[in-house]
């Protein structure tokens, strides 16, 4: 029996308030366990495509929506879906990574204990368990009262992502992640993605294409709000059916 997606979009357009078209007529299945890298040049509907998969593209006014998107075969887009709670199943990190202005450890409890969870052990278990996903344990394990502001650009950005854990979500989304980092902390989220779609689905946008050719269990090409091309990551980035995916990646335009 084929496996179910996790998500599925079908036939999705997009349209913003401007008339500007950022997707068109995609489909694409996004599966349990794997890292979907979804990569192409500025404009071309990746930022928009990821942000449709926990509807923070809500808050954009005049947006045009088409067609259907599915998490575990139900559309996220019907009336009367709890999107506070589809927020909590899909979690975003940003590119720019932005701690709260409170301690390491405040940043990873601040969500848990919104969401009701008080015993000590269990919130002191959950931020171990997420510094560690997160390749950070190791260098702030002694410093967690600290303000979250003081640590570097690549830990904050790790301290995101175990703060996104910390709300165990299903799905994490991941826009340009590691733009901002130094080659060390690029390496260390890229590992962490490794371990972490063990227990998640990952769907990335990438900063650059030998970004998504180290992390993608699948990759999708997008062009121009078209979806040109997608297969496993292997495969795609090696021998690519279009010539325009073979153009992108070799450097020819973009």
């Amino acid at each position: 029996m084929a496996e179910s997606p996790k998500f599925l979009l079908d036939r999705v357009s997009y349209t913003y308030e401007d008339g500007v078209q950022a997707l068109c007529d995609v489909t694409l299945r996004i599966y349990p366990n794997q890292i979907a890298a979804i990569f192409g040049p500025a404009g071309g509907g990746k930022s928009t495509l990821l942000r449709l998969l926990n509807r923070l593209n809500d808050l954009m006014p005049g947006r045009r929506l088409e067609g259907r998107v599915l998490l575990d075969g139900e559309d996220i887009y019907v009336a009367g879906v709890d999107v506070h709670a589809l927020r909590r199943r899909v979690g975003m990190v940003f590119a720019t990574p932005v701690p709260l202005p409170m301690s390491i450890r405040q940043n990873l409890t601040y969500g848990p204990k919104l969401a009701g969870v008080r015993h000590r052990a269990r919130l002191d278990e959950l931020v171990e368990r997420c510094l560690q996903a997160a390749a950070l344990w190791d260098e702030v394990q002694d410093r967690l009262d600290e303000p979250a502001g003081a640590l570097s650009g690549g830990q904050q950005q790790r301290l995101c992502l175990a703060r996104t854990l910390a709300l165990e979500p299903e799905v994490i989304l991941l826009d340009e992640p590691t733009s901002g980092l130094d080659p060390i902390s690029t390496a260390k989220v890229e590992a962490s993605l490794q371990e972490l779609k063990q227990r998640y689905t990952i769907v990335v946008v990438p900063h650059s294409v030998q970004q998504a050719a180290r992390v993608a269990d699948h990759a999708v090409f997008l062009l121009q709000g078209e979806l040109i091309e997608e297969g496993p990551g292997g495969q795609l980035f090696t021998k690519p059916h279009d010539r325009r995916t073979e153009d992108y990646i070799t450097g020819r335009f973009g």
